[in-house]
């Protein structure tokens, strides 16, 4: 069954364009995504039984439907997180949610990771080498801060879609964002006021 990922994908074969290869590249493929519409995550993670894993990998992209454990004290939290995991702990996972970020300093943010991948082929064997200490020290600091969440195993409520690396990033672009308690408009505001201090 295809998918978004895989209707942008032909759009730029056939228009000559690699993804994730170059800048030119990565805008082209980021303005598909954001022209694109509107994308339901349940329906994404559905037409991708392919992708679909119960194994969590660091530095890879994922996508799940997840429920705050403590929704009731949380201003908000994002029921369907884009996720680079970082780190494990005892019952779940930290992990940079890009949706916390506004789709421009998603981008900016990204371009700097591009520079953390294990290798160049851009195919299922890319990864991003992530730890707090490489992101805390790196020049994506105040980007990064924003997008770091912890995530509990129990309150997991699909399996893991894998976003491969060729479609990092349309899927930063697509607006799969699904915030409860307060409006995305809200929650970016809230992250560029933390990437000020």
């Amino acid at each position: 069954m295809a998918n978004v990922f895989d209707d942008i994908l032909m759009r730029g074969i056939r228009s000559g364009k690699m993804p994730a290869r170059n800048a030119e590249s990565r805008e082209w493929f980021r303005t598909q995504a954001r022209q694109f519409g509107q994308v339901k995550p349940h329906t994404l993670i559905k037409s991708s039984p392919s992708k679909i894993t119960q194994e969590l990998m660091m530095g890879q992209m994922f996508l799940y439907a997840y429920d705050a454990k403590h929704k009731d004290t949380l201003p908000y939290y994002d029921q369907f997180p884009l996720v680079f995991p970082f780190e494990s702990f005892k019952g779940g996972f930290i992990g940079m949610n890009l949706h916390y970020l506004p789709y421009k300093q998603r981008a900016m943010l990204m371009d700097t990771l591009y520079n953390l991948t294990n290798n160049k082929k851009y195919d299922q064997s890319t990864k991003l080498r992530l730890s707090y200490e490489i992101l805390s020290k790196a020049a994506t600091s105040k980007w990064f801060q924003p997008t770091v969440h912890k995530y509990l195993y129990s309150q997991l409520r699909s399996r893991y879609l894998l976003i491969d690396s060729v479609e990092w990033d349309m899927a930063m672009m697509l607006p799969l964002h699904k915030f409860v308690g307060a409006s995305a408009t809200k929650v970016w505001s809230d992250s560029r006021k933390k990437m000020k201090k």
